[in-house]
């Protein structure tokens, strides 16, 4: 695997980020019948927090997001996005192990119907705990933390 990094996220980041999440979601939106090009990407800049969010490089260049934000009695893995040409060859997997490392608690995401990416989180211990017509919510336990098959 190339070699890679995450830095702690900046206001500078909210362009990148925003485009990418457009882009990597668009699939799933479309399918879902709820694909809208203004709102994806202003609804994550109305809640853009760089607080807990890192930055994922690969070779110096931007590849992608990830956040573990804290909140009462869980963490929230949120906006985990990765440039299509780094999925599918294992980042996405090294960098959940890296950041589900530093956890020491509860960790709740939520993901669209369809995506991939939930067997990603399926394959690291996440469990499915509801789901409607859009969001599948899933939770993992300190006791459920896997390594990546």
């Amino acid at each position: 695997m190339i070699p890679w990094h995450l830095r702690a996220a900046t206001p500078a980041d909210l362009d990148p980020i925003t485009e990418l999440r457009a882009v990597v979601m668009r699939p799933d939106l479309e399918r879902l019948g709820r694909y809208d090009a203004q709102r994806v990407r202003q609804r994550f800049r109305d809640s853009f927090d760089p607080t807990h969010l890192w930055i994922i490089e690969v070779e110096g260049s931007f590849a992608g997001s990830i956040a573990l934000r804290p909140a009462d009695d869980v963490h929230w893995l949120e906006h985990f996005f990765l440039s299509p040409t780094r999925q599918g060859r294992g980042l996405g997997s090294a960098v959940l192990e890296h950041v589900l490392a530093g956890c020491d608690g509860v960790v709740r995401l939520n993901v669209l119907q369809g995506s991939p990416a939930r067997r990603l989180y399926e394959r690291h211990g996440f469990a499915v705990d509801s789901e409607d017509p859009v969001d599948v919510w899933m939770t993992l336990r300190p006791e459920n933390v896997r390594n990546a098959v």
